[in-house]
């Protein structure tokens, strides 16, 4: 009988099911921008963005309103290993006329009660305190909140739409003159929050409070680019999803009874927090109060027989409700109770009854699990996991002490949700230890942040230090091409004996070796001229292994014939005695476009026998001693020199090479009258600048970090090359890598542990920096990475990771635009014009995959020099099709020559 009468309270699966794809559906409102205003499920950001990581330590005071009785504790955090808490506490009451009154009081009263504990504690010095405070606040930082609503039993006037926390200031503030009463208010805390934060100190898995009382709500740990209330999309944030409202704009008038209707007309807060109203314990005894009244009504009950008791209102509680559902002494409980309502109850009565509360607290827990299982399913998608293992932090009175909830709601859960793995975790003093332990978080939070910044301080440039640099470069450029200071020079300006740009009339085969990096290319480039201007390229790759890198210098130019040889024999091509354009990426002097003397070795390479040698001899001697081929050595050409001059093909305005990858270089078409170093003074001559080794003289040292000289001085060239060092991609992992180690021996990353593979040099490649700084890259793609890498990482320490990434190529990025401004305001005044267009030629990994470094670089050059307006053109292949174009253009002059 009483199951055909409350039909409409049984859910089945399906309908729970239901309920929580639309829960899902709200919390998607609630996050997005312009559907929040409307949604009732507000998901509020507590700017909680850490749970506790076991290193926080000292003493909090918490302050707790929100449930039946006020609370204070003060709580001390031991950092001993054992993550020990003491907590000491008092209750105060809430008196109906403090709950219901004015705002002003209420706050006097709270901090009254504050003082008096201070004072029964016998506390001296100053603590900060968080402020629990069960009610949906709008916060904009930890440390304010303006109410929203009040709901359960309280309803204060003049309280709403204002920031409770400067309330709480100011009524400290008053006592403080009276008594010396010396409180920080350093956070405000929602229950939910604090119960999650408790349990999660306890156990690092949880990511989801949860409370139901006498109201419930939940919160969770959120990806900060759903959140779109909040800037930034870095890590998490817990949402307080503020759950109590869901239905409030009727999306669950299907499922709500003529009962709960009744019961919201009598409420303090009618048409609100409906959903809240199906399940806390503030109102199950009313709810079951009302089908008692009506069943009696209509004589199901009692005889018919109504008392004045069962017409008053709050006369049934959920303490009532609890023990009438007790397993053994539920039915002489609930004889006892319907006997003090005055009520004749026989056997039958007694078992409707029973079986009306739980019907009653059964649908709680059945709505609960459905609103919770969303939320977990939220969680799991969002980890784009297929199985999940997570913690949930409950408390609350209802879940505490009925004695069937729990089973049933982690039974029905785990039916909605076979997926997660769930762990329910009671928390213990919640309240005040939840409010405490975001404190200590926001309090450890807060002195790392002091410290990464004092770490990355010195990555931070100032446009007067960018400036100071270009024109440093600008002087360092001068002494290169002066015939006095030239032997002195850091920036070695050598010229390459290219003195043209392809003008589109070169044709022909040629052969392109490509040296200056781990891999060695052999190609062969067709060019034709006229309307049907192409260039085509066949090549292959060959790998140069360590132990000729750095063996001897004829065991390299051997291997290299030998490279030649395959190649040639792969094209058939092995008896044409081809024009060959040798690209060699290391700094040479050169005497003519065909003889270049290795200045010295970069990069790696390391082979005796060959600095101050002339390379194109040496692959002479090796092509002799393999006596196969013969063939006619053009031009020795440098990989800066053919970017230039592959882009030159397409935009003759392209005077300017740059390469941003492993190494860093540039190269620029300049007048003949400039360069002192060689005859003559009519037309231009390209310079290879060698630019890598500015600063190796001490100009730049006081930009140059404590880390930058730690990668030096493990390098193998130190002192060398310092400017490419804090610019290329070959040392800018390096760089980061120095830095974590730094920031790990201060105890903020990878909680203090310096694992085997941090220890090892070069781990960190740059293509590394370029994924984990990427903008679509989630933190958790971030914590992947640096898995790969063996670092197990939590959310927070990627988003360090992230950000000293980040502030390393910025300034890797900014200093080459430093240099490249020096560059284009030279070619302009060279150039005698007010403003300069011109084009640069760019290759390098660092500058084709990197996120920002490209746009920094252009902002920068931009900046420094305004009065050039710099085209950036990427290059395709300037160490294969330049050095083909080169030998070309080479061969084109040199035919223009003789005639």
């Amino acid at each position: 009988q009483v199951d055909r009468y409350l039909y409409h309270m049984r859910l089945s699966d399906d309908v729970l099911l239901d309920v929580m794809a639309r829960f899902q559906a709200e919390m998607v409102k609630g996050l997005g921008r312009d559907t929040n205003p409307t949604a009732t499920v507000k998901m509020l950001p507590s700017f909680v963005r850490s749970l506790p990581d076991g290193s926080e330590k000292g003493d909090f005071l918490a302050a707790d309103l929100g449930g039946s009785q006020f609370r204070a504790h003060r709580v001390k955090v031991f950092d001993d290993g054992k993550q020990s808490i003491q907590v000491e506490s008092k209750f105060y009451p809430t008196p109906k006329e403090v709950i219901q009154g004015n705002g002003a009081e209420l706050f006097d009263y709270v901090a009254d009660c504050i003082r008096d504990f201070i004072e029964t504690k016998n506390q001296k010095e100053k603590l900060p305190l968080g402020f629990t405070f069960s009610f949906p606040c709008k916060q904009t930082k930890l440390d304010e909140g303006v109410l929203l609503a009040w709901t359960k039993h309280f309803k204060v006037r003049g309280v709403q739409d204002t920031d409770v926390v400067s309330s709480l200031r100011k009524a400290l503030q008053k006592h403080k003159a009276s008594f010396d009463l010396d409180v920080n208010v350093l956070a405000l805390v929602n229950d939910t929050v604090g119960t999650m934060m408790t349990c999660g100190y306890d156990d690092q898995h949880c990511e989801v409070g949860l409370i139901i009382g006498t109201g419930t709500n939940a919160c969770y740990m959120e990806e900060m680019r759903h959140i779109d209330l909040v800037e930034g999309d870095e890590g998490r944030m817990c949402i307080n999803t503020e759950w109590g409202a869901f239905g409030d704009d009727g999306a669950l008038d299907d499922l709500r009874t003529e009962f709960d209707r009744e019961l919201d007309l009598g409420s303090l807060n009618p048409g609100k927090q409906l959903f809240e109203k199906m399940i806390s314990s503030l109102y199950l005894g009313e709810l079951v109060r009302l089908i008692l009244l009506k069943m009696t009504k209509e004589g199901l009950l009692f005889n018919g027989k109504v008392s004045t008791a069962l017409l008053t209102k709050g006369k049934i509680e959920m303490e009532h409700v609890s023990a009438m559902e007790k397993y053994k002494e539920g039915l002489s409980n609930t004889k006892e109770i319907l006997t003090e309502l005055n009520l004749f109850p026989s056997e039958e009565d007694c078992i409707a009854v029973q079986h009306v509360c739980t019907i009653v607290s059964f649908r709680s827990a059945n709505l609960c699990a459905a609103a919770l299982a969303a939320i977990l399913t939220r969680l799991r998608e969002n980890k784009k996991l297929l199985r999940m293992r997570t913690t949930v932090g409950i408390d609350g009175g209802l879940y505490k002490t009925h004695p069937q909830y729990a089973k049933r709601l982690h039974k029905v859960v785990r039916r909605l949700v076979p997926n997660c793995d769930v762990r329910f975790l009671l928390s213990v003093s919640g309240s005040g230890k939840g409010a405490a332990m975001v404190t200590a978080v926001a309090h450890r939070l807060a002195a790392q942040r002091k410290k990464i910044d004092a770490a990355l301080a010195p990555f931070l440039l100032s446009l007067e230090t960018l400036r100071e640099v270009k024109n440093k470069m600008r002087t360092e450029l001068e002494y290169g091409l002066k015939r006095e200071t030239q032997a002195s020079a850091t920036v070695k300006m050598l010229p390459t004996y290219v003195c043209g740009t392809p003008d589109g009339t070169e044709k022909g085969k040629f052969l392109a070796l490509d040296l200056g990096g781990t891999n060695f290319r052999v190609l062969l480039v067709k060019i034709r001229s006229g309307r049907r201007r192409s260039v085509q390229m066949y090549n292959k790759i060959f790998a140069i292994p360590l132990e000729i890198m750095q063996g001897t210098g004829e065991e390299l130019f051997d291997h290299i014939v030998q490279c030649i040889a395959d190649f040639l024999e792969y094209m058939g091509i092995k008896g044409a005695r081809l024009p060959l354009g040798f690209t060699f990426s290391f700094p040479c002097r050169q005497a003519s476009i065909d003889k270049g003397t290795l200045v010295g070795w970069t990069k790696g390479f390391k082979a005796t026998d060959c600095e101050g040698e002339d390379v194109v001899d040496m692959l002479r001697e090796a092509i002799r001693r393999r006596n196969e081929f013969d063939l006619d050595i053009v031009a020795v050409v440098n990989d800066t020199v053919g970017t230039m001059m592959t882009c030159g093909y397409e935009d003759p305005n392209c005077e300017i090479g740059l390469i941003a990858g492993t190494g860093s270089n540039v190269c620029y078409m300049e007048d003949m009258k400039n360069i002192e170093t060689v005859e003559g003074n009519e037309g231009k001559m390209c310079i290879n600048t060698e630019w890598g080794g500015f600063g190796d003289n001490g100009c730049i040292d006081d930009i140059r970090t404590k880390y930058d000289k730690e990668v030096d001085e493990g390098s193998l060239n130190p002192g060398k090359q310092r400017y490419e060092k804090m610019t290329s991609g070959m040392y800018l992992g390096e760089i980061v890598r120095q830095i974590l180690i730094d920031l790990t021996k201060q105890g903020l990353l990878f909680r203090g542990q310096i694992s085997e593979s941090l220890r090892k040099r070069g781990i960190f490649e740059t293509k590394f920096l370029s994924q984990i700084e990427s903008d679509r890259l989630a933190l958790l793609q971030v914590r992947r990475i640096l898995q790969q890498l063996g670092l197990d990482s939590t959310c927070d320490d990627s988003i360090i990771v992230k950000e000293v990434c980040g502030a390393v190529s910025k300034r890797a990025a900014q200093l080459c635009g430093a240099g490249l401004a020096a560059i284009v305001e030279k070619k302009r005044e060279n150039q005698g014009v007010e403003h300069l267009q011109i084009t640069v030629g760019v290759d390098g990994t660092l500058y084709k995959l990197h996120p920002h470094f490209s746009r920094v670089l252009r902002e920068t050059v931009k900046e420094l020099a305004p009065r050039c307006d710099v085209t950036f053109m990427l290059s395709e292949d300037g160490s294969g099709k330049g050095a083909a174009l080169i030998t070309a253009v080479a061969k084109r002059l040199h035919n223009i020559g003789q005639k």
